[in-house]
């Protein structure tokens, strides 16, 4: 299968394409800088693998949750390659939401470097800003990957996981690190004179090629669109604060100082 993905939901722009044996990457800035980029590097990346828009079996975009300008980036994109392709005949789309990419690419850099320790159940992290992360569990089974959830927005420090989770996976280990809760591995991992092991964290973001290695499964199932039927995926509808609410925030925050 001939394939082109690319995401643009986070600070990093990733693109890979396959003819159905090798595959070509590429990355970048994310986010809002895709806008400007994302067209040429497309372009630059199927050079590089001689495969021309005509040729794929499918355009296969990250439609978030993220970045809500990369996400409208990677849409737009998509749509109008797809409806542009093959003289106006078009190709079909396939969505593929970016905590699943994340969750695939953390499963494939665990198997690498922990082959005799194979995982099924991986949580997946992204930052979502304003102090929230997106946070969704997914399930490794028969070479498919399924949704155990739906996606949540939740502050880090709310964080849940159930008992079965085998490692935590995503962006956030860094800039909440103070705030994510730690979580015994009971169930995988035996306790020492130290304590219960915890668990494991890998960071990891949507790659492009973990979408390409999910796509075949997910448009054999039927999940590829017609390119005016590509939406992104957003989860919070709020992206800033309102003029209003900054007033207010920084009202309580002279409210609660001390006078001098």
């Amino acid at each position: 299968m001939k394939l082109l993905a690319f995401d643009t939901s986070t600070d990093v722009m990733s693109l890979a394409a396959t003819d159905g044996v090798h595959v070509w990457q590429l990355s970048g800035p994310g986010g809002a800088q895709a806008s400007s980029t994302l067209i040429p590097a497309i372009l630059a990346l199927l050079a590089q693998a001689r495969l021309t828009l005509d040729a794929l079996d499918a355009i296969v975009f990250g439609r978030g949750p993220g970045s809500f300008t990369g996400l409208r980036t990677a849409c737009s994109v998509a749509q109008g390659l797809a409806l542009g392709a093959r003289g106006g005949a078009g190709l079909k789309v396939l969505p593929l939401d970016t905590l699943m990419a994340v969750a695939e690419e953390a499963r494939f850099q665990w198997a690498h470097s922990h082959p005799d320790a194979p995982l099924s159940r991986i949580t997946a992290l992204l930052d979502a800003r304003m102090d929230e992360m997106y946070v969704q569990a997914f399930e490794f089974k028969d070479d498919q990957c399924a949704a155990l959830a739906d996606c949540e927005l939740i502050r880090p420090e709310h964080l849940v996981v159930e008992a079965s989770t085998q490692l935590l996976a995503g962006n956030v280990f860094g800039v909440y690190a103070d705030r994510l809760p730690n979580f015994p591995d009971f169930p995988h991992s035996p306790a020492s004179p130290a304590g219960p092991a915890m668990v494991p964290r890998l960071t990891a973001l949507p790659a492009a090629s973990a979408m390409l290695r999910l796509a075949p499964a997910l448009v054999a199932a039927g999940h590829c669109v017609d390119a005016d039927h590509a939406l992104p995926l957003y989860i919070r509808d709020k992206v800033a604060l309102t003029t209003e609410e900054r007033a207010q925030v920084k009202a309580q925050a002279a409210r609660a100082s001390p006078p001098v």
